[in-house]
């Protein structure tokens, strides 16, 4: 060991070094600090180096992602939703771009509001949250101190704090102008329906579920109710995008700019006619002011397309603003509630044994009240009368229960199903609207007095959509075409796309038998019948008055129902129309409360669609056997 410690090199070693640091001790003190600064300086130039090699080598592309992402602004650029419209091309419903503005309370101290002065200088004249607001408080109408505070903001300061909501584009653009540090919009497409409560029922309305759908980062109003429910994923488009940079609350005019571009909603037009539609609701209306009745609705059908002209509930609502109207009145019971039609029902089992070929409307049958059926059950009419006989077309006339249910005992039961079945009760139309109810009727054995009650529009429910349908029958020479409320849809492109449904056509009846239940009703409006308040000058009516009564709320029969159907001009028709109100004061009878409605509705009707009046006499077959028909050459 004392051999490795002697030798030669390591003893010249310890002498160089010994030799070098008394020379440093020796240097004078500005020599032995500037060899401390060169050190210094060499030691961070390396770490400088390191560094530098860091941030733009190895950390380069994420370092650059980072501040892009940081700079990087995207704005939701809305679909326009699609178009409701009427028959004609009116707009029901439609959408508009709006904006709400909101302020970033972090960015807005940094505002500085610049003017010129005299000599063309840039001059600061105010700065932060208390310019700002001085600036925008014309524009938004505002108290200038509440808005000054709301930007300011407290202690916690949020990125957007809403300042204003739902102003037109233009006011934007005021506001934009004013280059506001901080001060961002947000924009929006505000629903509106320009003819306020006019097919509110049938429109629908839009509201929020609570539910973010996917891909999506906030909600977004959906259809509710009526068009806006059913069709919602036709008329909701696909929402854009535009991606940009800024710095110090600017665009970058050079820097990458992405934009996806929106795609609008499609548009649906209707098949109704906002004219004829506004007059059938004030229609359906009086009832329930000056009869008392709960609700009232009415249907108007075009014979041969089963185009629905006007679809119309009392109590209607206004989309925009439903706070006025009560919740229950927000849906269209026309579509949605069923009933027991009464009378308006008879028509089926008369059409069924004229069909089958068990009657005539000359076939006589002596009516009595009351009258005891075979299985024992005994059937009252609504008026007392002595007993006579009548004939098919009489009975239909003075709609007497007592000889119905002596025609519908000479068909099966079954065969009568078969009938309802065709005719549409019981079965959904297909109406292009939510909740469509199918009514009830079960199938037979109908036991006891449900064989005779379903006979005359009892014991089986449906809605007033179907009694129209029903009803429309006869007027299409016995062919069933299925109802439908959507006449097409248009592309944002603006091609049309027609609702097809004529395939889906049914025989119900015979022509023969069409015509001859034509025939039947037209005596329906005769002064001595039930429905001469459904009478329109000028205009031959066929048609059917219909009473039932329903259960209240303790389950007794407290209540009516009053219907009336009826087919426009009797020897031609073009329109099939049918009427329910629902617990009018009184009787609540169907040619009271019901037949009114009809007539309004008739009488704006045919000026609107231009359905000329009849030329030939009105159709009186005879009601008892070997009654004198006089000559009639008047017409309506």
């Amino acid at each position: 060991m004392a051999g490795k410690k002697d030798h030669p090199r390591l003893r010249a070693m310890r002498v160089g070094f010994s030799e070098r640091l008394k020379a440093t001790r020796n240097q004078p003190p500005f020599a032995r600090r500037l060899r401390s600064i060169f050190v210094i300086f060499a030691v961070c130039a390396v770490l400088l180096s390191m560094r530098l090699v860091d941030l733009q080598v190895l950390r380069a592309e994420k370092l650059s992602g980072s501040a892009s992402e940081f700079r990087t602004r995207t704005e939701v650029i809305h679909a326009k939703r699609g178009d409701i419209l009427d028959a004609s091309g009116a707009v029901l419903a439609t959408s508009v771009e709006r904006y709400n503005v909101g302020v970033n309370q972090h960015l807005i101290s940094s505002y500085v509001h610049y003017e010129l002065d005299e000599d063309k200088n840039l001059v600061a004249v105010g700065a932060g949250a208390a310019e700002a607001a001085k600036q925008l408080a014309p524009l938004l109408e505002v108290d200038q101190a509440e808005l000054g505070g709301l930007l300011l903001g407290g202690e916690e300061k949020s990125s957007f704090v809403y300042i204003a909501k739902d102003i037109s584009p233009e006011k934007w653009r005021e506001i934009r102008e004013l280059r506001i540090t901080g001060i961002e919009p947000e924009q929006i497409m505000k629903r509106e329906y320009p003819n306020g409560k006019v097919a509110g029922n049938v429109i629908g309305y839009l509201g929020l579920t609570g539910e973010i759908p996917e891909g999506e980062t906030v909600e977004q109003p959906t259809g509710q109710s009526g068009i806006e429910r059913t069709k919602n994923d036709l008329l909701t488009g696909k929402d854009g995008s535009i991606t940009y940079q800024v710095a110090d609350g600017a665009i970058l005019p050079n820097a990458d700019r992405t934009e996806v571009t929106a795609v609008d909603g499609q548009s649906v037009r209707l098949t109704i006619d906002r004219d004829l539609q506004d007059i059938v609701e004030v229609a359906v209306d009086k009832p329930i002011t000056e009869q008392g009745a709960e609700w009232a609705s009415a249907v108007v059908v075009e014979i041969g397309t089963g185009r629905i002209l006007a679809l119309a509930d009392s109590g209607r609502v206004d989309p925009g603003n439903r706070e006025g109207t009560a919740p229950d009145n927000w849906g269209a019971r026309a579509v949605q509630s069923m009933v027991e039609p009464g009378s308006t029902g008879k028509l089926m089992t008369f059409a069924a044994a004229l069909d089958q070929g068990v009657i005539t409307p000359d076939s006589v049958f002596r009516v009595q009240d009351p009258i005891t059926m075979p299985n024992g059950e005994e059937i009252h009419d609504n008026d007392t009368h002595e007993d006579m006989d009548m004939t098919v077309a009489g009975i239909l006339a003075k709609s007497y229960n007592s000889g119905l249910v002596q025609i519908g005992d000479l068909i099966s039961d079954e065969s009568r199903f078969e009938y309802m079945q065709k005719f549409g009760i019981g079965s959904l139309t297909g109406v292009e609207l939510p909740a469509e109810t199918a009514g009830v009727v079960n199938a037979p054995p109908w036991p006891g007095r449900d064989h005779y009650t379903t006979m005359f529009g009892q014991a089986w429910t449906a809605s007033t959509l179907q009694l129209a349908q029903m009803v429309s029958v006869f007027g299409n020479d016995g062919v069933r075409v299925p109802v439908h409320i959507i006449e097409s849809t248009i592309d944002a492109d603006g091609q049309e796309h027609p609702t097809l449904v004529m395939d889906d056509s049914e025989r119900v009846v015979s022509s023969e038998t069409s015509r001859a239940m034509l025939d039947m009703m037209q005596a329906v409006t005769d002064f001595e019948s039930t429905g001469w308040r459904a009478q329109v000058p000028g205009y031959n009516i066929a048609g059917k008055t219909g009473t039932a009564e329903v259960p209240d709320e303790d389950g007794q029969l407290t209540k009516r129902v009053g219907t009336f159907v009826g087919l426009v001009p009797a020897e031609d028709p073009q329109i099939a129309i049918a009427v329910t109100v629902y617990n009018a004061t009184g009787a609540g009878y169907g040619g009271d409360v019901a037949a009114p409605v009809f007539k309004d509705t008739v009488s704006f009707a045919v000026r609107q669609l231009g359905i000329p009046p009849s030329t030939v006499p009105l159709v009186r077959l005879p009601w008892y056997p070997g009654e004198e028909i006089e000559s009639d050459d008047s017409v309506g």
